[in-house]
């Protein structure tokens, strides 16, 4: 099981690396997919991959946390590349019953809580302050460490029963993998640090016994690591593989595949890329019926694309793709896509798919209500093309252009009139407004917004609900808010807005709780969740300080009811 969710920031120590970028423009194809368009950090031949080295800043954050709280830095930082390539990730969710991961230590659930409690950091500082975050996962980690009775902290082998904790997968396979091919190559690259007695010799360990392992049955390139989690396809023409379905991880490779091949956890997928695209692992012969994704076919989301499958679990005709990262990650590794790419070509050429956006599609396009995976930042231009290019079917040249005739000088050219000045202009009352929407579904949150809830709080969709769907929790006397954070570069006064689904079991008096940064409590309002659902509702309008302020949904209210969790708006009044 992995460990949950929360982040993302615009603070001044973010570093480019850190950034996530700004999502750009579709480009205008009818029923493009859902955020397609030009990665620029990855050009068709797949060059470029992400750095090898975290940035200066980054790398003294890990050093300064790892002194603060005895870790290896080198730890600290292989364990960053390894679970989010040194980015700072809100994870959303891919698996049910899996916490989310936050920032760039991937904290998770009561991991990220016990982080921020011993690292003395709020949930909201730990998930979008990147050095409070690796402070709450050195704090983490070094927690873990007491508990395994480590007592060399330099010795980079005496790590292996924390790694494993740390990692929050299950199977010892994958343990294996994710301490011994993932972590520890990077580790023991660390200067200074001792590597000791570890317990599985790097030489001999899972990598070794990966390379023994068979190829899959369908892709030469890959591992073949069996996933129980299969059926068959319907026969006829509704059981042919005729669409690839790309999703993300959410999380590390190993915990990925590892998860997948757990014949508890109900779900699996045919292949899983890695984070750099050298190794694929196949779990599900593409013969059978992988359970990679939950929705039943509308074609009405996929450019009305095989109406005639509408109504069907999408599962039957589809072949899905996991890789590792995380749909809001701000650039992918130039060799994952690649080598997804070459994968893609393959399957498309076994199976007979056409090689088209309708055809290689995204999960969050067939299943919008609560997933957006691959993400905005999918490079799907340069993917396609990639695709193609292995194919050996890429696109024409553009013609040579026709040059232009010799222009003809104007006879009599005039010139223009002078432009009349401005009148004096009004100073704005609002120079810096501020419209900022804080949805229940992280990755559709930007760069200054952002929500939290643990794992007692449940998903689900409504006719009116905001976006994607909404997050319920049973009304009771604990403290297990919904906190939306929203993150403002200057003080502001702003109102407050909520929207939810009305219904009968909602509590008449859900309390929001208003804080600014300074955790300074502002209001507490109650409202009838049994009305007005589908829309706005005002809550206040109040002074928020710069930082991040959060707007919490509190649960403590009288029992047998529900509350919900939808969206929250802060904008300029």
């Amino acid at each position: 099981m992995y460990r949950q969710n929360l982040s993302i920031c615009s603070i001044s120590l973010l570093l480019p690396i850190l950034a996530l970028s700004a999502c750009d423009e579709s480009d205008g194809r009818p029923d493009d997919q859902s955020g397609i368009q030009d990665g620029g950090d990855t050009d068709p031949d797949g060059d470029e991959s992400l750095p090898q080295q975290p940035p200066e800043d980054l790398a003294e954050m890990f050093e300064v946390a790892g002194e603060e709280f005895d870790v290896p830095a080198a730890i600290l930082r292989s364990v960053s590349l390894v679970e989010t390539q040194w980015q700072m990730v809100q994870g959303s969710s891919e698996f049910e019953g899996q916490a989310v991961a936050t920032g760039l230590m991937a904290l998770r659930g009561q991991d990220l809580a016990e982080g921020a409690e011993l690292a003395g950091v709020s949930i909201v500082q730990a998930s979008g302050d990147p050095l409070s975050n690796i402070r709450a996962g050195a704090a983490l980690l070094s927690a873990l460490a007491d508990q395994h009775g480590i007592a060399n902290r330099g010795d980079i082998g005496a790590w292996v029963p924390v790694l494993a904790e740390y990692s929050g997968i299950q199977s010892q396979e994958g343990i294996d993998a994710y301490v011994y091919d993932e972590v520890f190559p990077e580790a023991i690259g660390g200067v200074g640090y001792e590597v000791g007695d570890i317990p599985l010799a790097l030489d001999s360990g899972n990598g070794a016994a990966a390379t023994a392992l068979s190829a899959g049955p369908n892709y030469a390139g890959s591992v073949w690591r069996p996933s129980p989690n299969h059926s068959a396809r319907p026969a006829g023409a509704i059981g042919d593989p005729s669409m690839v379905i790309i999703h993300t991880c959410e999380g590390s490779y190993s915990g990925c595949w590892s998860w997948l091949k757990n014949g508890n956890s109900g779900v699996s997928a045919h292949y899983v890329v890695n984070n750099t695209g050298s190794e694929i692992s196949q779990l599900v012969d593409e013969s059978r019926k992988a359970w990679h994704i939950g929705a039943s076919y509308n074609c009405a989301l996929n450019g009305n694309t095989d109406c005639n499958k509408g109504g069907t679990s999408s599962n039957n005709f589809t072949i899905g793709i996991e890789h590792a990262g995380y749909g809001n990650q701000a650039n992918w590794d130039g060799g994952l896509i690649d080598a997804s790419a070459e994968l893609v070509c393959d399957i498309t050429q076994d199976q007979g798919i056409p090689r088209d956006q309708y055809h290689i599609v995204g999960h969050g396009r067939l299943q919008p209500y609560n997933r957006t995976d691959p993400g905005p930042n999918w490079p799907w231009s340069d993917y396609l093309a990639l695709i193609n290019n292995y194919c050996g079917d890429g696109p024409a040249p553009d013609p040579d252009p026709q040059p232009d005739p010799d222009p003809q000088p104007d006879p009599d050219p005039q010139p223009d009139p002078d432009p009349q000045p401005d009148p004096d202009p009004q100073p704005d009352p609002n120079p810096n407004p501020v419209d900022i929407v804080i949805d229940s579904n992280n990755g559709l949150n930007g760069q200054n917004a952002s929500i939290y809830v643990s794992n007692a709080w449940a998903s689900a969709t409504g006719p009116t609900q905001y976006e994607t769907g909404y997050w319920w929790h049973s009304t009771q006397g604990i403290s297990d808010a919904a906190e939306f954070a929203f993150y403002l570069d200057e003080p502001a006064q702003l109102t407050v807005e909520a929207w939810w689904t009305a219904g009968s079991n909602r509590s008449s008096s859900a309390p929001f709780l208003i804080y600014d940064s300074s955790i300074n409590l502002l209001d507490t309002v109650y409202v009838n969740q049994q009305q007005n659902g589908g829309k706005w509702n005002g809550l206040g309008t109040y002074q928020f300080k710069a930082g991040w302020n959060f707007v919490d949904l509190s649960v403590w209210a009288p029992a047998g009811y529900v509350v919900i969790a939808d969206a929250v708006r802060v904008h300029t009044p």
